[in-house]
């Protein structure tokens, strides 16, 4: 089906999400662009988004990192080897496989879906999650693996 039709009737959906470490103990939190069909303008722990047709989870991983911030040779560790977990709620159905890259850049954001992104520690994401609004399938799917 087409992507209008998977979010207007919420069809369960492939996703993966892939968090970026800096290798010091940092993960880059970005802004989502405003003109995203769901969740516009709001926070985002991960990099990722929707398996294409035909695409397996780390081709569409590999893809959705050179996309948003520019990334095209990383080597991606998967979480939770081998397991597709769920995630729903009023907005989305999917389920997702995630995903840790090392990478300290240079990002670029050429496709617009992220309009800026940030380095934080720990305790700056704590901080962040209280003043911002955040994706919540990222939250729940990728943070509890994070380890920072």
């Amino acid at each position: 089906v087409s992507r209008h039709e998977m979010r207007q009737n919420r069809l369960r959906h492939r996703a993966v999400f892939i968090a970026v470490m800096d290798g010091a103990g940092r993960l880059l939190v970005h802004r989502r662009s405003p003109q995203k069909d769901v969740w516009p303008g709001w926070c985002d722990i991960a990099v990722g988004g929707v398996v294409g047709a035909g695409e397996s989870y780390l081709e569409a991983a590999h893809r959705e990192l050179a996309e948003e911030v520019g990334v095209s040779t990383a080597t991606l560790e998967e979480l939770v080897l081998g397991e597709s977990r769920p995630y729903d709620d009023d907005q989305v159905s999917l389920m997702a496989r995630c995903y840790v890259v090392t990478s300290q850049g240079p990002f670029t954001f050429d496709d617009g879906e992220v309009v800026e992104a940030w380095w934080v520690h720990r305790d700056g994401l704590n901080d962040l999650l209280r003043r911002e609004r955040f994706l919540p399938d990222s939250l729940a799917l990728l943070l509890p693996y994070i380890d920072f």
